[in-house]
């Protein structure tokens, strides 16, 4: 079992890389680039991928499934202690992070590099000449797609150690709910 210590830690670190995220994907949607994609894609990993290890972890050991019941039942894949307007937020903000790495990945142009002193994209095998504005917005889309991927992992994760942490109050699971039943 994974100390409820730990699991305090870990989501707050998988929510803080979530506001991390979201508050730099929204600055890049403004057209404002804070920091270079190195610095912010590592912070953002940093605070994100050890809450979701955390808590896929803590749900598999607590509720013991591995794929639920029914695929499209909310009831199958959420725990039975959380509430479903917890869950149905978790899935809206979740979308939001998919919409953004869409948005950034329907505006990509190929590979944008410096080659020779000039800002050229690579696509197809094909090299085209672009200017410093067209390589910036580039840079700003491969970045953005790395912030909502990790934001996404973050609401996933502050969702699953979320549920663990309010597993102790949790009433206990009935017939109908996947909790600690065996699989069909």
């Amino acid at each position: 079992m994974i100390p409820q210590r730990l699991l305090v830690v870990c989501s707050a670190m998988c929510s803080a890389g979530m506001l991390w995220s979201a508050a730099l994907i929204a600055g890049l949607l403004a057209g404002v680039r804070l920091m270079p994609s190195p610095v912010a894609v590592g912070i953002a990993a940093v605070l994100t991928v050890p809450g979701a290890i955390a808590g896929v972890l803590g749900n598999r050991w607590y509720y013991r499934t591995t794929r639920p019941r029914r695929a499209w039942s909310l009831t199958s894949w959420v725990p039975p202690n959380v509430p479903h307007w917890a869950s149905m937020l978790a899935g809206a903000v979740f979308f939001g992070f998919w919409l953004a790495v869409v948005v950034a990945f329907a505006g990509l142009d190929g590979n944008a590099e410096m080659r020779d002193g000039q800002y050229v994209t690579s696509h197809n095998g094909r090299r085209t000449v672009i200017d410093q504005a067209d390589y910036d917005r580039q840079l700003a889309q491969e970045q953005q797609i790395s912030l909502g991927v990790l934001g996404a992992i973050a609401v996933g994760g502050t969702f699953l150690t979320g549920a663990v942490l309010t597993h102790h109050a949790a009433p206990e699971p009935t017939h109908t709910q996947s909790a600690g039943l065996p699989l069909a």
